[in-house]
């Protein structure tokens, strides 16, 4: 994600500094007009994309962000209009609609942030695109972004086939929850199947890849807690939920451990859901929201 934030804080620099008074920027970009580049120069306050996801590959990615303001001040609004170009001097060849996903818990390691915009962008091929989002309602603000686009994702991606890890669990850790998670209040059912027992078992799960603790990204958002919030409303529903630590004996200094590495994550948060054939069905990186969770579980329920 920091390769992100510094590609888009060099091309604020190259343009200047923005809010350059140009009119009709709405009408214009709808008619193909304008760049993305004057859209972002319009009337408001111009600052960078703060990025949820940085793995993105050919094809329908789920792409989240905040925007923030230059007072460091999250603006949540219902919904954001997402402007997509090639290149900053092109003018946007999509338009979509980011949603404000509400995160659906309280408390926890959340990093302050209480929801988080989401959006669907379809990417052709493989390069760097570029997107502006300009949150819906109040004082204009336009938030500026990119995405790197692979031929392939590098964490598993839908459609793949679950990786069998044997992830630690109660029973592997002789009950020791310390060794299990850093989070400040554990949910111990997240701790009682490995992936590989779950595969084995035919059973629907979601694993998340997280660290309550150590969570460097104020996109986290509390992951563990919303995965634990979704598992107590289905608790009947024969799905089983999996939370790994990120890193080797909880500790950054000793890098990231060997299921980390088994599903080649390039970052953290990570969530799969996965179906009782062990095929991955949903992948949702960074924070997400209960709903996005529910609905993803609820899909391999059936």
């Amino acid at each position: 994600m920091t390769a992100l934030v510094l590609a888009v804080g060099t091309a604020l620099a190259a343009a200047g500094c923005g809010g350059s008074g140009a009119s009709g920027g709405e009408t214009s970009a709808q008619g193909g007009r304008m760049t993305l580049e004057a859209l972002w120069r319009a009337p408001g306050e111009d600052v960078a994309i703060v990025p949820g996801t940085s793995d993105y590959a050919v094809g329908e990615s789920r792409v989240s962000f905040l925007v923030v303001d230059k007072q460091s001040r999250l603006v949540e609004r219902p919904t954001a209009r997402v402007w997509v170009a090639h290149a900053l001097k092109q003018p946007p060849f999509a338009e979509t609609t980011a949603k404000l996903e509400p995160l659906g818990v309280s408390g926890g390691e959340d990093a302050g942030v209480g929801g988080i915009y989401v959006a669907t962008i379809d990417t052709p091929a493989p390069g760097r695109y570029w997107f502006l989002a300009e949150p819906v309602g109040g004082r204009k603000i336009q938030a500026l972004g990119n995405v790197d686009v692979r031929k392939r994702s590098e964490a598993p991606a839908v459609g793949d086939r679950a990786i069998a890890s044997k992830t630690p669990t109660l029973a592997s850790t002789g009950g020791d929850l310390a060794k299990l998670t850093t989070s400040r209040h554990p949910d111990g059912a997240l701790y009682r199947r490995s992936v590989a027992q779950a595969l084995a078992a035919h059973e629907p799960f979601v694993v998340t890849f997280a660290t309550p603790q150590y969570c460097q990204s104020r996109t986290c958002g509390p992951v563990v807690d919303v995965v634990s919030a979704v598992r107590k409303r289905m608790g009947s529903s024969g799905i089983r939920f999996i939370h790994v630590e990120i890193y080797k004996d909880n500790d950054p200094a000793k890098g990231v451990n060997q299921w980390v590495a088994q599903w080649r994550l390039p970052t953290e948060p990570f969530t799969f859901v996965v179906d009782r054939t062990g095929v991955i069905r949903a992948k949702l990186e960074g924070a997400f929201s209960v709903a996005e969770l529910q609905a993803a579980a609820r899909a391999v329920a059936r």
